[in-house]
This record gives C-alpha cells, sequence and structure tokens, in this order.
C-alpha cells in the first residue's frame, strides 16, 4: 500500500504545480500558514453564515480567523473557555441565563462590540425563518426572549429548562457555534436571508484579503483587541490561507511539499508515504492510530420492529460476534480504536465512560462467537450447514451502508463476513448518500444500517443518550424525527432507559449524580442493544512542521485538531514559528 501511494504522490507533483496558486510575495512562506480546505467555495462574495450552505462560508478561514465565538469547548477537559464572552450564570430552574461579554472588544472597523450586536443577532434569527443555518434554527426553537441587561450583559429566558444551552449555542461545541453579527451594518441589510455581508468584518485578528472557489487568504490586522487588553498575544502567522487541496493525493503531494501545513484526514498507507517524503509531518499520535477521535463514533443499527431482530437476545448475540479488533486492523487500516461505550472517547466524557466501565458494561474488543451462539441456540435456531434455522427459514440479514465512502463499505464488508463465519447468512446493501440518508434511515427501511446516529455527546452524555428514549418513537414507514431512535427501540427496558434519561435532562452539567445515572440506564440500553457501537470515528490529519510549531496533539492536547471548526482560533494563536 505504501509503494503504491507513493507512486500517486510522484504522479500528481506536476499537475499540482500547474493549479497551486501563487500567493502575493509581500508576505514569505515562513509567515504563512497554509490550511486544506476540502471542497469548492461555490458562492465566494457570500459571507451570510444564516442561511442554508453555510458551513463553507465559515470552514474557508471565517470562523476561525475573522468571526470570533462567545466561548470555546475544549474536548480534553470539558471546561468551556470564555472568548468574546467572560463568563455566564444561570437560574436554578435552567431557564434564564445571563452571558457577561469582555470588555474592549472591537470589530475591525473599530466600532464596539457590545450587548446590542448579541441582543440584535439573535432576535434577527429569532424573526426570520428563512434564516435556516442548523445554529440559527436551534436558538430560534429554545430562545423565548433576548435583552440587553446593561452594554456587556446579555440575558436569555429559554422555553423550556436546557442546562446545556450555552454549550449548544455558543460554545463551538460540534463544527461551529451561533455566531454575533455587527448590527451597525446587518441592520440596514432589506432581507437577512439575501443579504451577502461582502465584504464582511468580524472581531478576529485576521481580514478577509482575497476570496475564489479555490482559496481564501487573510491577513493580519495591524492590531486586535484581544492584544490590546491582554487577553491573548497576537498570532504569530502573518497570512493565512485556506486553499482547497483537490482530493486525498494533491493534498499529500502539497503537504509533502511543504506547499501546505495541515490537511484534511488522508489513509495510513497515504500519511505513511507523506512521511517518507517529509519526514517534519506529524499526527495527532505519534505512531499507531495516528488519528484523533471524531465525535460521531461508528454503530450498527437495528430496527428492533423487524424478525428475529425484534428479540433483544438476537441483537445482544449480534454484538458478541462482532469483532471490533478486526474492524480497527482491517477496515480502518489501524487508524482508530475499539469503541467501550456508545460516547466518543474524549477526557471530557471520561466520568460517564468510566462509571460505565465500572459497571462491568464495556464493550469487549474481540468476538465471543461461542457465547453469541448459545445465545441464537437458546431462541430456538438449529445451525444446518453453514447457516442457522428455524422453522424452515435461515437466519439471514441485510445490512444497508452509505457507499459514499470506503470506510463504511469496507466495515460493513468485514461485519458480513464475521456474521456468515458465526451462522447468519448477511449481506451488504450498498445505497448511495442521498437514498441512504433520505429513505433508509428515516423511514427505518432496513434490517441493520452503518451509522453514528448517536452522534452529540463531547463533554455531557444526555445529548447522545436522549436520542433513543421512546419519546421519539414512530411507526415504520414514519420519518424519525432528527433521526432520533430510527431503530424503534420499545418495551420495558427502553422505558426503564428513557425514564432515567429523561431525569437528567434538566440537571445542571457537572452533577456529581449523573455518572451513576449513566451507568444505570446504559444496563437497560446494554440489554436491550438497539444498536452496537463499533469504533470510534477518526480523523487521520498531517500536520507539517517545517515552518510551524505547536500543532494540536495528544501530547499537546491543548484542544483537538479539527482546523475547520470554529476552534481552530485556538490552533492558530498556538503556532509559533519553526527553529
Amino acid at each position: 500500500m505504501i509503494r503504491r501511494t507513493t507512486l500517486l504522490l510522484g504522479s500528481a507533483a506536476i499537475a499540482l504545480a500547474m493549479t497551486t496558486p501563487t500567493f502575493a510575495q509581500d508576505v514569505a512562506r515562513e509567515d504563512t500558514v497554509i490550511f486544506d480546505i476540502d471542497r469548492t467555495i461555490q458562492d465566494p462574495e457570500n459571507f451570510n453564515w444564516m442561511t442554508d450552505g453555510s458551513g463553507i462560508r465559515r470552514m474557508q478561514g471565517a470562523h476561525q480567523t475573522m468571526w470570533e465565538p462567545l466561548f470555546i469547548l475544549n474536548f480534553e477537559t470539558g471546561e468551556l473557555e470564555p472568548w468574546l464572552a467572560s463568563g455566564f450564570e444561570v437560574s436554578d430552574d435552567q431557564t434564564e441565563f445571563t452571558v457577561t461579554l469582555r470588555d474592549g472588544v472591537t470589530w475591525s472597523d473599530g466600532e464596539a462590540f457590545d450587548a446590542d450586536d448579541v441582543v440584535f443577532s439573535v432576535q434577527m434569527a429569532m424573526d426570520n425563518e428563512e434564516l435556516t443555518a442548523r445554529e440559527a434554527a436551534t436558538v430560534r426553537g429554545q430562545v423565548a426572549s433576548v435583552e440587553a441587561v446593561d452594554a456587556m450583559t446579555v440575558r436569555f429566558t429559554l422555553n423550556a429548562p436546557n442546562p446545556r444551552f450555552i454549550v449548544e449555542n455558543f460554545g463551538t461545541r460540534v463544527f461551529g457555534s451561533f455566531l454575533v453579527m455587527p448590527e451597525h451594518i446587518w441592520s440596514a441589510a432589506e432581507d437577512p436571508a439575501t443579504f451577502t455581508f461582502y465584504p464582511p468584518i468580524g472581531t478576529g485578528p485576521y481580514t478577509l484579503e482575497s476570496i475564489a472557489t479555490n482559496r481564501a487568504i487573510w491577513t493580519r490586522r495591524d492590531s486586535w483587541w484581544g492584544a490590546e487588553t491582554g487577553f491573548m498575544d497576537m498570532p504569530e502567522p502573518l497570512r493565512v490561507v485556506f486553499l482547497e487541496s483537490g482530493g486525498e493525493e494533491s493534498r499529500a503531494q502539497l503537504i509533502a511539499a511543504n506547499e501546505m501545513d495541515a490537511a484534511q484526514s488522508v489513509s495510513v498507507g497515504t500519511f505513511e508515504a507523506i512521511q517518507g517524503r517529509n519526514p517534519n509531518v506529524i499526527s495527532w499520535v505519534d505512531g499507531y492510530p495516528f488519528s484523533a477521535a471524531d465525535p460521531c463514533a461508528r454503530q450498527l443499527e437495528i430496527n428492533t420492529t423487524v424478525a428475529p431482530w425484534d428479540n433483544a437476545a438476537m441483537r445482544r448475540a449480534v454484538a458478541m460476534i462482532i469483532d471490533r479488533t478486526q474492524i480497527v486492523n482491517i477496515a480502518a487500516e489501524g487508524a482508530t480504536t475499539a469503541s467501550r461505550t456508545m460516547f466518543a472517547d474524549y477526557g471530557s466524557m471520561a466520568p460517564f465512560i468510566d462509571a460505565i466501565v465500572e459497571a462491568g458494561l464495556e464493550l469487549p474488543a474481540t468476538a465471543d462467537v461461542e457465547g453469541a451462539q448459545a445465545l441464537i441456540e437458546g431462541e430456538g435456531w438449529v445451525r444446518n450447514g453453514d447457516y442457522y434455522e428455524k422453522d424452515g427459514e435461515v437466519l439471514s440479514v441485510s445490512i444497508h451502508v452509505n457507499s459514499a465512502s470506503t470506510e463504511y463499505t469496507r466495515t460493513i464488508d468485514m461485519i458480513v463476513e464475521q456474521l456468515q463465519r458465526a451462522g447468519i447468512d448477511a449481506r451488504s446493501v450498498p445505497v448511495e448518500n442521498s437514498v441512504f440518508w433520505g429513505e433508509i434511515l428515516p423511514f427505518g427501511a432496513y434490517e441493520m444500517s452503518y451509522s453514528w446516529l448517536s452522534c452529540g455527546s463531547v463533554n455531557e452524555p444526555w445529548t447522545s443518550m436522549a436520542r433513543y428514549t421512546v419519546a421519539d418513537v414512530v411507526p415504520a414507514g414514519e420519518r424519525s424525527p432528527g433521526f432520533n431512535n430510527t431503530s424503534r427501540w420499545t418495551g420495558p427496558e427502553a422505558e426503564a432507559y428513557s425514564a432515567i434519561v429523561n431525569d437528567m435532562a434538566a440537571m445542571p452539567l457537572g452533577d456529581s449524580a449523573v455518572p451513576g445515572m449513566v451507568a444505570e440506564a446504559y444496563g437497560h440500553l446494554s440489554e436491550g442493544m438497539p444498536f452496537i457501537p463499533l469504533v470510534q470515528a477518526f480523523k487521520l490529519l498531517p500536520m507539517n512542521t517545517t515552518y510551524w510549531e505547536g500543532w494540536p496533539t495528544a501530547e499537546n492536547n491543548y484542544n483537538h485538531p479539527f482546523f475547520w471548526w470554529g476552534s481552530g482560533h485556538q490552533i492558530i494563536h498556538n503556532l509559533t514559528a519553526a527553529e
């Protein structure tokens, strides 16, 4: 594999030399940091982040260099680190949040950033249903009213108790957060849904120099409020570039040739080939598994309304047959780890994962085929040749998988092989991305499927666990709300699980009773087994130390390494010129 990838790297060199943009020479390469973007910027002069398709309008540098969040969640510690805000208070009933803004913050045009900007931006989202970005819609659904207490203080009153309100909406929890816009500019917009906000401004230390469909260039300002107030030093890079790499081969060539400093995820073989050419390239972990865990751990969904998988014992048997270590070693090429629970394995989730492990509910990394077969036989199935049979029917299962990624299809191919060897006539059913997410998963049109629907919890357990309560159960053929409980899990175990999770909903974050409640609820979940956790999702991100040091790693874990998220501010501020 490594030899083949090396040849591919070489074959890409001439094409890349013709397509890599040449940047203005007033900023030296050693003063420039270049990040990868993995898609084309479809509408370069549109910086309205509140409308559909706004992800690329932020990840091309806008919410890493120009727009700043109120807080940034630290995945390693679980702490909500203040940025534009200095802190917040919450009422006892978890329905009122009072946020204090940091003194001295200014927009890049010199105007003061204050509570009026926050109130204006939130009210704009609340008043305009055409502002459909996820963060705008979430605020609209949760906030009853927002008001400026004074120039530096904002009070939110919610429609219902929600201890996660700040981290969900303003904490850069996953990808980004609700971003405050300058009232003195946006108030002149006739229609917030069509306003392009170009040229854009922000409170961050960089301003937009130029943008095209394949790159965005950001230049450091002469002054920035953070340095002026003593909040943080000016970042060292004079220029930040976000460059569309064009795919795995070309991004490998760029970073190996020192024409890129941080790249999107690559395969293990490609990464080892890059290191073979450029030993200055590092990853989150020095050696296997190389990668960092993505928030959406992988799992096998089970439709609990379809026989024989409506029997919890049969679902548990499948879980025992699956060898997660084999998936790690073969399907993922060693770039991840076996999941111990349903959660992403972050330091911030350790109290809850540890409680589950201490309760004896940790998933084994290897299979127990004999134990699984005993469960199957206990349900009346008899092995006849290759497969089990009962009442003249062969024990079989079809597993739907999104064909958009070889990671997905290779994993299911591995699981199919494991089930086949154990006596279940399994087969893979690949379907295209739109069909998988539009028809198969939400309507329960599957027996089993590969997904990551327990995604959500990165610092507390309720967000993921709430996705499997009985409140979201709908009949097969109806769309599951928000992809919640697509397995349609019901019954006594599901009821007991839901009662505990519902009790957790309004409990303050950090409540000492929650880990024990998680373990108790997880016991019911393990017994019911509506889905089977498999492995951690992974991002193998090459980072180049030729020009810049201070990249986030497992050893230097000031936060995760996802540089296209709003927390990319932390990465840029931690970079120092290589000696």
